[in-house]
């Protein structure tokens, strides 16, 4: 059985957009602490490519896994799921 075409997928919030088609995304997700059972907010960035510098910050956005663009960079925008208010 082969995964090809099987895509990571992730959403998150565009915390910068002051490189040239590239937007930096902050993505949180619940984790269970492994003793205390309490539910901790774990974030992580991505740097995501934007071809169109469309991606405002704090616009929420759903990143697509895609081949190496550059030495940090694998992930691209796939849409805009929700502008930031202006």
């Amino acid at each position: 059985m082969s995964v090809t075409g099987i895509r990571k997928r992730r959403a998150g919030v565009v915390v910068s957009n002051k490189m040239d088609k590239t937007v930096v995304v902050v993505v949180e997700r619940l984790v269970k602490h492994p003793k205390y059972k309490k539910y901790l907010r774990a974030r992580k960035k991505y740097k995501a490519h934007d071809e169109k510098n469309l991606c405002q910050v704090g616009d929420r956005v759903e990143l697509i896994e895609t081949r190496p663009l550059s030495r940090e960079k694998r992930w691209a925008v796939r849409s805009v799921l929700h502008r930031a208010a202006v």
